[in-house]
């Protein structure tokens, strides 16, 4: 059995982790792509974009393997992960994150972003992007605290003790700021890419209302707030200090967040790169308002707290590290504490030119940058097989996929972008498929083979690096 923590060798037993109820067993990839029977949902571009990224890539060497591997990866949400229907009378798809088999909104929004590019082409494959945006306006109208959501109105038993209001249909009630971020992402993302208005009607501004009045409300100017969380646990992260409050923080116009985007409780509340993809959300958001739905003073409230928000950053945010000078924080507490570091999961600092918060060349981010990427971070590991950022989700000397991608991902450096693509097809363990996380010295030691967020981030890299930066691929081998 595989958990969000169960660290495996290829092949073997779960390491030293606690067999949670809710990991599935089954595990669909375990001997490559499921055979065109199996597949939950194929789409004719995705599979004729596969086609083109492996005959430009060719069959030899490192360049081969990577052309084998994104014909496992693209396609892994599509084949794996997805149940399209429909649920009073409009589209619905529902997304398992892998082998946890409930939504997540952040991994739902990752998961199908890659496939917004060929939406045009394919009429099957838009209703199922509109179908994620409904069921996602569907979890926030059930609790805009909740993280994760079954399929059913049903109750959730592997979480009925939290301390917290645990409401029929939530899988997982842990409040993370870039949760409903995502939400706002992929509605803007669905609009731009097919131009269609259909899902942006009266329950979908009924949703959006809500996120801006948490967002409003987790600024928490007027006290704490509705939202607790505590668990019974030995693993520490997964509840929250404070009598489930979280840490003390002073309000300064920043949104707290009580857990980070690895579903692990902050240190600080306010998490620094969630605030700034709530910045960015809300500016999208604002956009969505006025053209389509003609409420301008929706989207002014958007635009006031995007503004409050941003002017927090820029006051609180931005610190002085004793060796790279001014750089963004990763978590602040408003009352001058401050914590340097990067995790790998997104939204993450190394990700911030990626969901549009700022340019690469910016001089913040690139400080910021170099401190995430080196041993100032204490999250970043050099091993005898790759380099990267992990997470404290999995202690050691970890690195995620996620995080390797991202960096070339955000790279202006064809050689930079290069290495990366060799480290990841190098730390599959023979898999095909990318992992959460891997030991820098043997990528054998792997946790959760079936993670579909990691290798739809990979399938949208090959395809960023095909139209945008191709000679990335020339200096492959």
């Amino acid at each position: 059995m595989i958990t969000r923590r169960g660290f495996v060798a290829a092949g073997a037993a779960a390491l030293a982790a606690p067999k949670l109820a809710f990991a599935d067993t089954s595990n669909p990839i375990a001997n490559g792509r499921p055979p065109p029977g199996a597949r939950a949902f194929t789409s004719a571009p995705v599979e004729q974009a596969i086609a083109g990224l492996q005959r430009r890539l060719g069959t030899r060497g490192v360049r081969g393997k990577l052309g084998r591997m994104v014909a496992n990866c693209l396609p892994n949400t599509l084949d794996t992960t997805v149940e399209l229907g429909t649920l009073d009378g409009r589209p619905d798809t529902f997304v398992i994150t892998g082998d946890i088999h409930a939504m997540w909104l952040r991994d739902s929004t990752a998961q199908v972003w890659p496939y917004l590019a060929f939406a045009r082409e394919d009429p099957r494959l838009q209703l199922l992007l509109r179908g994620v945006v409904e069921r996602q306006v569907r979890c926030v109208l059930i609790d805009p605290y909740a993280n994760a959501f079954n399929r059913d109105l049903v109750p959730s038993p592997e979480h009925s003790d939290d301390q917290t209001e645990m409401k029929p249909g939530v899988f997982e009630r842990k409040w993370e700021l870039d949760s409903l971020c995502s939400v706002i992402r992929l509605s803007h993302g669905y609009w731009k890419a097919t131009g269609d208005t259909a899902p942006f009607d009266a329950r979908w501004r009924e949703a959006m209302g809500l996120i801006v009045a948490t967002m409003r409300t987790q600024q928490r100017t007027q006290g704490a707030g509705p939202y607790r969380f505590q668990r019974n646990t030995s693993w520490s992260p997964d509840s929250v200090p404070g009598n489930g409050y979280g840490n003390p923080m002073r309000p300064d116009g920043l949104i707290v967040s009580l857990f980070r985007p690895s579903d692990d409780a902050a240190i600080f509340p306010f998490l620094v790169p969630s605030n700034m993809y709530a910045v960015v959300a809300l500016r999208q958001l604002a956009t969505i308002l006025a053209s389509i739905a003609k409420d301008g003073e929706a989207a002014n409230r958007c635009r006031a707290l995007s503004r409050e928000v941003d002017l927090a950053l820029a006051a609180h945010a931005a610190v002085e590290h004793p060796r790279r000078g001014r750089v963004w924080a990763y978590e602040v507490d408003g009352f001058g504490s401050k914590m340097f570091m990067d995790d790998a999961n997104v939204p993450s600092l190394l990700s911030l030119p990626y969901l549009g918060w700022c340019r690469a060349d910016d001089a913040t981010y690139r400080r910021t940058r170099a401190l995430v990427l080196s041993q100032d971070n204490p999250w970043f590991h050099r091993g005898r097989a790759a380099e990267g950022i992990g997470s404290p989700h999995t202690p050691g000397n970890r690195i995620w996929p996620i995080a390797i991608a991202m960096r070339a991902l955000t790279s202006g450096k064809d050689a930079e972008i290069a290495a990366c693509l060799k480290a990841l097809a190098a730390t599959d363990a023979g898999t095909g498929f990318m992992h959460e996380a891997f030991d820098a010295d043997d990528p054998g030691q792997y946790s959760r083979p079936w993670f579909a967020w990691a290798n739809s981030l990979f399938g949208e890299l090959m395809l960023n690096v095909a139209r945008k930066r191709p000679r990335a691929f020339d200096l492959l081998a």
